[in-house]
C-alpha cells in the first residue's frame, strides 16, 4: 500500500491529486517555488515544502525533488502533467531511491518521447502511422527529397516535442527551406535537442486520442476517446468525450489499436495514444503521451472511473479491478480550458489578481482550478486558470448546458477566454459535431476574433469614450 505521495507539480493538477489522495487515506506532500507560496495546492496538501526562490528551476530539479520525497517519508511520487512528467530521469531517480513513480518506466518514457522511436514501435505493432521519415532528418537536402516523395504539404516536427511546440507546416519547397532551421532552433530552445523529423501533413484531420490504463500484470483497457480537434495554433481549446462524429465501429477499432500500442511497448499506468483521422476516416498514429492528460476529467465524466486513483493503485502493484467489457460510457462531456488571456488582444496573457471568482454549479458541472478570490496569478507559468467540465446525457443538452455554465462562471480582475469559447459553442458546425483541426480557420468570426485594431482606430475609440464620459 502507498501511504504518502509527493506531488511534483503545482496548480490545478496538484490540487486534483491531493483530493484523490484524501479519498484514499493517503498523505499528500506539496512542493512550491516562492511565487507559489499562497497557491491553493500548498493550502490543501497535508504538508508543503519550499523548493527555492526561482519560479521554474525548483520544479525541474529532479534530484532535489526525489531527495525531498525520501526525506519526508514518501513512498511514491506523482509527476502530474508538464514540468518533469515526461522526463525519464525522474522515473529512473525514483527507482534508484526506492520511491514508486506513478507513471511508466523511464525506458518507456524515453522511447515514446522520441517520436521517431515511437513511430518504429507502432509500425512493429501493426498500428498505422503517417507517411514520413523513419529516423531524424540529417540535412535540408534530405528533407527536400522526403517531401518530394510523400508530397506537400508536410510537417516538420521536433523529435522530442510536445504541447504544440516545434511544429511547422510547409506548403511547398520555399516554406520547407524557410522552416527547416526555425524548427531546429525552436526544438533546441524548448526541448534541449535539435532533432527533427518529417511527416506528411494530413489536411484538417480530426485529432482523436484514446485514454488507456495498463497495470503491471499485463492487463490493458481503453476508456474510449476524446476529440481534441478544436485548436488554435496547435493548442487545444475545447475537448469532447466521446467524439460526436465517429461510428461505434471506428471507435472500437481505435480502442483496439491503442491497447495494441500499449502492449507493444510494455506500458504501465495511465497514458494516451493519439491519432489523426482524415476525411475518409483513415487513421494515423500521431504520438503517445506517457502521463495524465489535462483533459482527463471528461473521460472520468462519461465512464465514472477515477483515473488518478487508478494511477495510484497501479503504481502500488494492484491489478485493474475491471476488464474491457466492464468499461461503459454514458452521455457526452466537454472540457473548456479557461485561460487568463485576452481574446480581444491576440490572446495576450492577462496575469494579475483575481478580485472575485464564482464557480458555476448545477447538474453535470465540474471545475478543476487552483484560483480563488484574492489569488495573484503569477506570470511565470501556463495561463490556464480553470478547467470547466460539463456533462449531459445528449449532445444537444450538452451544448445548452455548456453555454449556461460558461455564462455562470465569473472571473474578475483578469481577462479570460470565456467569451471566445461561447462563440465556439454558437457555431452551427460545433453544434452539429462536425469539427476538425481547421475549425477556427474555417470560421472567420473566430479566426479574426483576436485581430488587433489599428492604433488610429483604437485611439479614436478611446477619445470617443472619454468624450462621452465627460459629457455624461
Amino acid at each position: 500500500m502507498i501511504k504518502k505521495i509527493l506531488i511534483a507539480n503545482r496548480g490545478e493538477i496538484a490540487v486534483r491529486i491531493v483530493r484523490a489522495c484524501a479519498e484514499m487515506n493517503i498523505k499528500s506532500v506539496a512542493i512550491y517555488a516562492e511565487p507559489d507560496r499562497h497557491a491553493l495546492h500548498v493550502k490543501k496538501a497535508d504538508e508543503a515544502y519550499n523548493i527555492g526562490p526561482d519560479s521554474i528551476a525548483g520544479y525541474l530539479n529532479v534530484h532535489r525533488i526525489v531527495n525531498l520525497a525520501v526525506a519526508t517519508g514518501c513512498d511514491a511520487l506523482h509527476p502530474g502533467y508538464g514540468f518533469l512528467s515526461e522526463n525519464p530521469e525522474l522515473s529512473a531517480a525514483c527507482k534508484r531511491r526506492g520511491i514508486r513513480f506513478i507513471g511508466p518506466s523511464s525506458e518507456v518514457i524515453h522511447n515514446m518521447g522520441d517520436k521517431t522511436q515511437a513511430r518504429k514501435a507502432m509500425i512493429a505493432a501493426g498500428v498505422p502511422v503517417t507517411p514520413g521519415t523513419e529516423k531524424n532528418l540529417e540535412s535540408l537536402d534530405e528533407a527536400i527529397k522526403v517531401a518530394e516523395k510523400v508530397g506537400y504539404p508536410v510537417m516538420l516536427k521536433a523529435t522530442a516535442g510536445g504541447g504544440g511546440r516545434g511544429i511547422r507546416r510547409c506548403e511547398d519547397l520555399d516554406d520547407l527551406k524557410k522552416g527547416y532551421d526555425r524548427v531546429i532552433s525552436e526544438a533546441t530552445k524548448f526541448f534541449g535537442v535539435g532533432d527533427i523529423f518529417m511527416e506528411k501533413c494530413i489536411v484538417n484531420p480530426r485529432h482523436i486520442e484514446i485514454q488507456i490504463l495498463a497495470d503491471s500484470h499485463g492487463n490493458v483497457v481503453h476508456l474510449f476517446e476524446r476529440d481534441c480537434s478544436v485548436q488554435r495554433r496547435h493548442q487545444k481549446l475545447v475537448e469532447i468525450a466521446p467524439s460526436p462524429s465517429i461510428s461505434e465501429e471506428l471507435r472500437a477499432e481505435l480502442g483496439e489499436y491503442a491497447v495494441k500500442a500499449a502492449k507493444m511497448v510494455n506500458y504501465e499506468n495511465a497514458g494516451t495514444v493519439e491519432f489523426l483521422l482524415d476525411k475518409n476516416d483513415v487513421m494515423y498514429f500521431m504520438e503517445m503521451n506517457t502521463r495524465i492528460q489535462v483533459e482527463h476529467p471528461i473521460t472520468e465524466a462519461i465512464t465514472g472511473i477515477d483515473i488518478v486513483q487508478q494511477q495510484i493503485r497501479i503504481a502500488a502493484g494492484e491489478k485493474l479491478s475491471f476488464e474491457q467489457k466492464d468499461v461503459t460510457k454514458r452521455g457526452f462531456a466537454i472540457e473548456f480550458r479557461i485561460n487568463a488571456e485576452d481574446p480581444k488582444n491576440d490572446f495576450l496573457p492577462s496575469f494579475g489578481k483575481i478580485t472575485r471568482y464564482f464557480a458555476p454549479g448545477g447538474p453535470g458541472i465540474r471545475t478543476d482550478s487552483a484560483i480563488y478570490s484574492g489569488y495573484q496569478i503569477p506570470p511565470y507559468y501556463d495561463s490556464m486558470c480553470v478547467k470547466l467540465t460539463v456533462w449531459a446525457l445528449t449532445w444537444d443538452d450538452l451544448i445548452r448546458r455548456s453555454e449556461r455554465a460558461l455564462k455562470d462562471i465569473s472571473v474578475y480582475g483578469v481577462k479570460t477566454t470565456i467569451p471566445y469559447q461561447i462563440e465556439i459553442l454558437r457555431t452551427e458546425a460545433f453544434k452539429s459535431g462536425k469539427i476538425d483541426t481547421g475549425f477556427v480557420e474555417d470560421h472567420p468570426k473566430l479566426s479574426n476574433y483576436s485581430l488587433r485594431r489599428p492604433p488610429r482606430e483604437l485611439a479614436a475609440a478611446i477619445s470617443a469614450a472619454i468624450t462621452a464620459h465627460m459629457r455624461a
